[in-house]
């Protein structure tokens, strides 16, 4: 079903867009580094390019999911290339020790979940936080993604899968079980 509430090109529907949808695609962006400060790096730099296509956008689907894919894609490309080989690097990544980034309006809700989502692969962290943070359908996720709407349920259960098996090594209750069932 084509997004009608957002015509490609015009300039106040994207500063709108960008207005409803900056802090979902920055809490999505947040679980899927693990850091708050890459995130926003990295969500500025989605919306600069989401901008510079907004005339090319054919409306087929929901714009924020658009938005989604676009952030997604730029944030596997940069961990791709991220190199973490120096001390610098790292602490400018995570933070000093003793910084603690605000987790209230973070997908995750304990170090236990933020570390577990950190050592899954970006985009099955970003389909994790697409379904059970913001509540994204299985075709949002794939419009998201880029993936058939088809590989969602089984991205989404390898998730689950590592998720569950992190988090019960480490004693952490997980809440991903119960909402897997509800689905």
């Amino acid at each position: 079903m084509p997004d009608t509430s957002y015509r490609p090109g015009n300039a106040a529907d994207f500063d709108r867009l960008y207005r409803d949808s900056y802090p979902r695609i920055l809490r999505t962006l947040i679980g899927v580094f693990g850091d708050r400060a890459a995130a926003e790096d990295c969500t500025q730099e989605a919306f600069v390019k989401a901008y510079q296509a907004w005339g090319a956008w054919r409306g087929d689907g929901p714009a924020e999911a658009w938005l989604h894919r676009i952030a997604i894609r730029l944030a596997i490309s940069q961990l791709r290339h991220a190199k973490l080989g120096t001390v610098t690097e790292l602490l400018r990544r995570i933070g000093r020790p003793g910084q603690h980034r605000q987790l209230a309006d973070v997908v995750v809700e304990s170090d236990s979940l933020l570390s577990a989502l950190r050592s899954l692969p970006p985009d099955q962290a970003a389909a994790i936080i697409l379904r059970h943070h913001h509540g994204y359908s299985s075709r949002e996720i794939a419009t998201a993604l880029g993936i058939p709407e088809s590989t969602v349920a089984s991205r989404l259960a390898m998730a689950r899968q590592r998720l569950n098996a992190l988090l019960s090594d480490e004693g952490s209750p997980t809440v991903l079980r119960e909402q897997a069932r509800r689905r």
